[in-house]
């Protein structure tokens, strides 16, 4: 919801925010340099830390990985920043597998984010410091070192996950919908009608889908692979997208109340799939039960949930100036009482039975207790995860953060976050074509300007994927990496226009297969599996075709999604394993999952692609071609060759990593 306004509670005029450029130009010369040698290399994965998952004190050891012949090295050093003040440890080379030389150092853990990066001392002098922005011959800033986050560990299955997005009221009607009056805010609409996107069919078109639809066609989800439902809200409220609840302690009638929640979950569950709710943190409708408790009363006992700007409570702020969308102030230890802390606050009545949820996605997660000078952000965020921890061990927090995400994603409170610019956009960029096709915006008005995430900038930026490679590098580099796995990665979401609309089929399964195999949660947004379109973030809403699996495009379609969610599912390494990049190109990126029990290649191209990787780049060993047309060889002097007719996708199993035993 954030960033992109959408309905009539989420229009607004404000300006777009900058991305902030978190690197240096270098990082564009260290990816041009990795691409054609061997470079050391170390990230957050099992294979190069000892554990995850450290308290405070623990001593965990880290990994190195150097080419051999690189150097010669005379020394090679962690440098960790604990209280802001450098410490330094002497790493030892605990042995050589495959080409490779593996270094070990301990690292003391001194904070609750504890950044460390790498120091490569050459004997002729040379210095180089390695962290998540790749490796530099200049000192680095702190905001790109690894990290360890000595805080609980995230849920041991998301890494596993393949999430699976449903908007409630155009997934799925189930007979008992007919039976419910037409709610007095609603314009009806018959499954077949068109979206409208223009005010106020926009957030008040109704199509009746509902909770029991979505038990009817939870088989649906099974064949197609995915492993967690997430639902955008169910709270009842005056809109088709109930981001404007008028309570958080009932589930809406018009979607079948809370039994059918109940159901819901509970068939799910019963078919191994989990599910997470969708919570509005920074705002309620203003329709909402406290809200109007406190409008025109000074001194009501909920006045302190809100920021009320005159003596008689009848000016307020909201979201992005929507008054329909009065914002909360988390200063009120009250809200934070009732909303998360209490034994039976709004966060702890759905995630304890009979609901029983999997976990929360918190909409609008970066403007949360942030207004002009107060920023109760870290608060809140800490406060949700310590009292849904508390419940269940087990749950998912992820934030709606669609720009930068990495201040606020340092692992003291969201597990990972709905974000576009380490994947979604740069994706857009590389891949799409835009058709420039006429369409209506919320005001009526026409308009061909490609929709490209709500940014003035005269449609869709035309990418290689070397820039594609480049963004996705920046703006994961100031994220630790067990946080970075949380991350979702979706082609498209209820807040943007579909990637479909403007992209040839043939780079789909490009799309599809990199979301599944870069580190992250994929994300399939309800429809994309059967090829739906939407030019822009409202007409991307569209009601599911069900009844058209057995067009020969569908199918295919469907065939592709089931293929790639089977891929990501089979093969754990997709889900946790370290990360190098081994080729990128303008057309061709190729980088390898790893872990010791596996590595998956992975091809990704726009174009043809001929390619043939440095010398000791793979270990040798048998390969098994998983998805994909592309030919995997080997040369003369037995490097790997990689060889497609583009657009092409496919990925190969290889042998896992040797490592030789850790120190000590």
């Amino acid at each position: 919801m954030a960033g992109f306004p959408q309905t009539t509670e989420e229009q607004s005029e404000g300006s777009v925010t900058a991305n902030a450029c978190i690197h240096d130009a270098f990082i564009r010369l260290t990816l041009e340099i990795f691409m054609t040698l061997l470079l050391p290399h170390h990230d957050g994965s099992p294979l190069y830390v000892s554990n995850a998952a450290p308290d405070l004190g623990d001593i965990v050891t880290v990994r190195l990985r150097v080419p051999q012949g690189y150097g010669p090295l005379h020394a090679v050093r962690t440098r960790s920043n604990p209280d802001n003040e450098p410490q330094w440890t002497d790493a030892v080379m605990t042995g050589s597998s495959d080409g490779w030389d593996w270094w070990d150092a301990p690292v003391t853990v001194g904070n609750r984010r504890h950044g460390y990066r790498w120091l490569l001392v050459h004997e002729d002098g040379r210095v180089e410091w390695l962290n998540q922005a790749g490796i530099h011959d200049i000192e680095t800033r702190d905001t790109d070192d690894f990290a360890l986050v000595a805080r609980p560990a995230p849920p041991s299955w998301m890494t596993d996950a393949v999430m699976y997005q449903v908007f409630p009221d155009r997934f799925a009607r189930s007979a008992r919908a007919d039976e419910r009056p037409t709610p007095e805010w609603a314009i009806p609409a018959a499954w077949d009608e068109p979206v409208d996107p223009v005010l106020p069919g926009r957030s008040q078109q109704f199509y009746g889908g509902d909770l029991d639809g979505i038990v009817d066609k939870l088989d649906h989800l099974v064949g197609l692979g995915v492993n967690l439902l997430y639902l955008t809200p169910v709270f009842p409220a005056r809109s088709n997208h109930r981001y404007d609840a008028s309570s958080f302690l009932s589930i809406d009638p018009v979607v079948g109340g809370d039994d059918a929640y109940v159901r819901l979950i509970e068939a799910a569950h019963a078919r191994g799939i989990r599910v997470i709710g969708d919570l509005t943190l920074n705002h309620s409708g203003d329709a909402h039960e406290w809200f109007r408790s406190a409008l025109g009363s000074p001194g009501a006992p909920t006045e302190e949930f809100y920021y009320f700007t005159d003596d008689d409570n009848t000016t307020y702020e909201s979201w992005l100036g929507t008054p329909t969308l009065p914002k909360f102030n988390w200063a009120s230890a009250r809200l934070r009482d009732v909303f998360v802390t209490d034994a039976d606050s709004v966060v702890a009545r759905w995630l304890k039975p009979p609901f029983s949820t999997d976990g929360w996605r918190i909409d609008v997660a970066n403007m949360t207790g942030r207004l002009g000078d107060v920023d109760l952000n870290a608060e809140v965020r800490s406060l949700l995860r310590e009292t849904m921890h508390a419940i269940n061990p087990d749950a998912l927090l992820v934030g709606e953060i669609t720009n930068d995400a990495s201040g606020d994603l340092q692992g003291d409170g969201w597990h990972g976050a709905m974000t576009y610019p380490s994947f979604t956009r740069p994706l857009w960029g590389w891949l799409a074509e835009p058709r420039n096709e006429t369409y209506l915006t919320a005001q009526g008005e026409e308009t061909n300007e490609p929709w490209f995430f709500g940014q003035p900038i005269g449609g869709i930026p035309r990418f290689t994927a070397r820039q594609f490679v480049d963004a996705v590098v920046r703006f994961t580099a100031g994220i630790p990496w067990r946080v970075r796995l949380g991350n979702m990665q979706p082609l498209d979401t209820h807040d943007t226009g579909r990637f479909a609309t403007h992209a040839p089929d043939a780079v789909i399964p490009v799309a599809v297969g990199l979301s599944m195999t870069l580190p992250g949660i994929p994300v399939v947004f309800a429809g994309d599996e059967f090829g739906v379109e939407g030019i822009d973030g409202e007409l991307s809403r569209t009601p599911m075709p069900w009844g058209s699996e057995n067009h020969p495009d569908v199918a295919a379609r469907l065939a592709l999604y089931r293929s790639l969610v089977e891929l990501r599912r089979r093969h754990p390494v997709l889900g946790s394993g370290g990360l190098r990049w081994l080729h990128v190109d303008d057309e061709t990126i190729i980088f390898v999952r790893e872990s010791v029990d596996e590595s998956v290649l992975v091809l990704a191209t726009r174009g043809d692609a001929d390619v043939s990787l440095a010398v000791g780049a793979l270990a040798d060993g048998d390969a098994r071609r998983l998805v994909g047309d592309a030919v995997l060889d080997r040369t003369a002097d037995g490097a790997h060759r990689l060889v497609a007719t583009g657009p092409a996708f496919a990925t190969w199993s290889l042998p896992g990593v040797a490592v030789p035993a850790k120190a000590g």
